[in-house]
């Protein structure tokens, strides 16, 4: 997947900027506030409907105006052309559409743009609680599979009304009617979540072995209450206590996602510079099954790319994706000679533009 021309209006700090972009790697370089994250992130709207900075779709509007307007012209790797336009207005809220036919649910789009962004809140995966590792879980997932998304939104729905009923009734007969319908989307999900959590560990690892350079063994696991007993059981041994705390208790919505390195937490045990070099392999075993089940290489988005990273390591990640086999990538760096020096180095095809208030020059 190539994004030929990005189109912005009122996007953030970013008032107006229409931008030509390579087919291999794209650099935006400026000081801290300057807008080169905004650029990433307008990309990332275009795929996921949605902010990458957990802000709401207001706060991404410009101050002083009234809305914002992304347009993506793309080009897909058999070759069709796709264009994607995001609008948003404080009094008429979001509009997506798809070569000028509007969305009816956000939801069919997406999956369509696929993309990997890397980030320093991706530290959040680590330091966080297990909802953050599952947002993400559940954010790639999506992106593959339509039928999770639909399971995932109905789970959740169903969730959210058994957790009312707990809270004010121990009516038996309406529970099990939610908890026939939460037993079988959480099958769905949690399968799901299995097979490619099963599938990433082994790339996560290989990953990590290249750009550590064979220093360290990582893991990743699938922790689930699903895998000691079947979901029925859970729910109705956790009956009584989900009575008393007003919610439930036992489920796929406790999910977590284990990492590991050298058979240890990597929270407790790995460096800034194991954790970040452990985040970028995950992301990288992602794009590489996106693109083995898309069959199309998803835009990857590198933010802050030096952030706890050495320029060794740096390094050995531009040659690692730089050489094509990526697809198109999207880099932010404040330091400008720092950059030129490791592309020039790693012998890559790039385009450098430079971000300034909110402005954008190539």
């Amino acid at each position: 997947m190539q994004l030929e021309k990005l189109s912005l209006i009122n996007f953030k700090n970013i008032p107006e900027e229409e931008i030509e972009l390579h087919a291999g790697i794209n650099c935006f370089v400026g000081d801290n506030g300057a807008g080169k994250t905004n650029v990433i992130d307008a990309v990332y709207f275009l795929s996921m409907c949605k902010s990458a900075l957990s802000m709401t779709d207001g706060q991404c509007i410009r101050h002083e105006s009234d809305f914002f307007l992304l347009d993506g012209q793309y080009r897909t790797d058999a070759d069709r052309r796709e264009n994607i336009v995001c609008s948003f207005s404080r009094k008429g809220g979001k509009v997506f559409k798809r070569n000028g036919k509007e969305y009816e649910r956000l939801s069919e789009h997406v999956g369509l743009i696929p993309v990997v962004i890397v980030s320093p809140s991706d530290t959040m995966l680590i330091s966080d609680a297990a909802d953050e590792r599952r947002r993400y879980l559940n954010s790639f997932i999506s992106q593959l599979d339509r039928s999770y998304l639909t399971a995932l939104v109905r789970y959740n729905a169903v969730l959210g009304e058994r957790n009312k009923l707990l809270k004010i009734s121990r009516d038996e007969e309406m529970l099990s009617v939610y908890d026939h319908q939460l037993i079988e989307h959480g099958r769905t999900i949690f399968r799901k979540r299995a097979e490619i959590i099963a599938r990433m560990e082994p790339e996560v690892a290989r990953f990590y072995r290249i750009l550590s350079e064979d220093k360290e063994e990582v893991q990743l696991a699938y922790k689930s209450e699903l895998h000691d007993r079947p979901f029925e059981e859970l729910l109705q041994a956790a009956r009584e206590k989900d009575f008393i705390n007003g919610f439930t208790t036992s489920g796929i919505h406790r999910d977590d996602l284990v990492l590991r390195i050298g058979g240890y937490p990597l929270r407790k045990y790995g460096s800034q510079g194991q954790q970040k070099s452990f985040l970028i392999a995950l992301k990288l075993a992602q794009h590489t099954l996106v693109a083995e089940s898309k069959q199309e290489q998803p835009i990857l988005l590198l933010d802050d790319l030096f952030d706890k990273l050495d320029a060794g390591r740096v390094e050995q990640l531009i040659r690692l994706v730089g050489d094509g086999s990526f697809g198109q990538i999207f880099i932010t760096d404040c330091n400008p000679t720092r950059l030129r020096t490791i592309l020039d180095k790693t012998g890559d095809e790039y385009v450098l533009f430079t971000v300034k208030n909110g402005g954008i020059s190539r």
